[in-house]
């Protein structure tokens, strides 16, 4: 078609050129390049640059003192689980973004929720992707009444944006980002450019007149949200939809959250009557835990304000190859790799003659270094076939030269530990060293290195 042309832009930096790449000479990422089509506008015609921020009338700079606090209202979502990711509730005039695998239970959650905002909201979800057929099948599925729901099967953000000024919703769903697309764009929809258009008109809809929107974003091979990366950047809270979907229990984790915290996590377990929240994440976790085993130990997790009790599983067996294997399911590899080198040099430990599996029960992904004594004591039951007692939990962070370092929130863990029934718990010296940890029906054993560990194992041994 005369006017236009093929362009490759990088999904990460926007980086245009006319031939595909392998690797962007702006960003250095690979594989990054999307074709895209584009109408070649003529030299004299720029196009209209829009604002996420709506003006009205001329802007004026203030000063610093005179400036105000906004109040942000915020509703909840009905389900607790998700307002404590978000912050305490979804934020007036905000925009999310809620992104995970397919299959997960995104749609599913997002239904459930328009159940609880219409009590008192006028609630449009746009849907992309099924018909209203469907919707109303899983509404019926999930006990949904719908009283100030509307359902617009649409795709055109012209025609969304119409139908949206006649209903005046007070939130908006759009499922999903992806598939939504504008006529002033000549590009697929999906594409950089659709993806950014179409998300632009959406926030300024969203800050021009308060609606608080919640967009559903498609997933990469990689697991990065399809489409540009600036996405994540224009929208106000970023939200990942994690889980195995052969296990039945889902994580909302925020990655970007202007209005609160993003250390926090929602627990939902997916039933057939939908998604249920886990009031107890520490007790799933450590349900069907098995009794004298070597190579089990537990440890308590921070997750923002929560404690999480996890367990973690050590498998070493002697290697066939010439270069012994190491896997890891929940723990950073690299630190696996640290926490066994650790373990050969100041323990003398011979685990280049094994295969290393470390696994983290319930799908859980433990970042914090607090993880790194209760990962070397299940490497050394494992290795040496002693048995943890169940009833025990370990807290701590490993230095290079085997030292126990602190850890923060250890009254928390310790009080988590002692509710699930933990009788001992082997914390950092320096956590006790200047404020004595008291908690009725746990025993609190210090330790200022792995030595010391070692030595606790081989005397449970004997």
């Amino acid at each position: 078609m005369k006017g236009l042309k093929t362009f490759y832009i990088c999904s990460e930096c926007e980086y245009k050129t006319a031939k595909w790449m392998g690797k962007c000479p702006s960003c250095g990422a690979w594989n990054a390049f999307v074709e895209d089509v584009q109408e070649v506008a003529p030299a004299a015609s720029s196009p209209k640059r829009v604002s996420m921020i709506p003006s009205i009338g001329d802007n004026h700079a203030v000063g610093f003192t005179e400036l105000e606090i906004p109040d942000y209202m915020r509703r909840s979502t009905g389900l607790n689980e998700l307002d404590r990711v978000l912050g305490g509730g979804l934020v007036h005039g905000s925009v999310v973004l809620l992104s995970g695998e397919p299959g997960i239970g995104k749609s599913t959650l997002l239904m459930q929720i328009c159940d609880a905002l219409g009590e008192s909201r006028r609630v449009l979800y746009i849907s992309g992707e099924e018909s209203g057929g469907q919707l109303k099948l899983r509404a019926k599925r999930l006990g949904v009444v719908g009283n100030s729901l509307f359902i617009l099967t649409e795709t055109s953000i012209e025609n969304i944006l119409k139908e949206s000024d006649k209903i005046k919703p007070d939130v908006m769903i759009v499922d999903s980002i992806q598939t939504i697309y504008s006529s002033t764009v000549n590009s697929t929809p999906g594409s950089v450019t659709q993806v950014k258009e179409t998300a632009l008109s959406f926030i300024n809809k969203a800050k021009a007149e308060g609606i608080s929107v919640i967009m559903v974003g498609h997933v990469n091979k990689e697991g990065s949200i399809a489409g540009p990366k600036v996405l994540e950047h224009m929208v106000d809270a970023v939200l990942y939809f994690e889980g195995e979907r052969q296990q039945s229990y889902r994580i909302i984790r925020a990655i970007k959250n202007r209005y609160g915290s993003t250390n926090e996590i929602g627990v939902f377990e997916m039933t057939d009557k939908g998604l249920l929240e886990v009031d107890n994440p520490s007790k799933m976790l450590l349900a069907g835990r098995p009794k004298n085993i070597s190579g089990n130990c537990a440890v308590c997790t921070m997750e923002g304000t929560r404690p999480l009790i996890a367990e973690i599983q050590a498998l070493v067996t002697p290697t066939a190859f010439p270069a012994p294997r190491r896997t890891t399911n929940g723990i950073d590899y690299n630190r696996m790799c640290l926490i066994i080198a650790v373990l050969e040099k100041r323990l003398g430990l011979k685990f280049y003659q094994n295969d290393v599996y470390l696994n983290v029960i319930g799908g859980l992904h433990l970042d914090e270094p607090a993880s790194d004594v209760s990962v070397a004591m299940a490497l050394i039951s494992s290795l040496t076939d002693r048995i943890i007692p169940d009833d025990l939990i370990a807290v701590g962070e490993l230095g290079l030269a085997g030292e126990c370092r602190a850890v923060s929130n250890i009254e928390q863990r310790v009080k988590e530990a002692a509710r699930l029934g933990f009788k001992h718990a082997i914390v950092p010296y320096r956590n006790v060293e200047k404020r004595k940890i008291e908690v009725e029906g746990i025993n609190i054993i210090p330790i200022r290195g792995i030595y010391e560990v070692l030595n606790m194992m081989k005397a449970e041994k004997e």
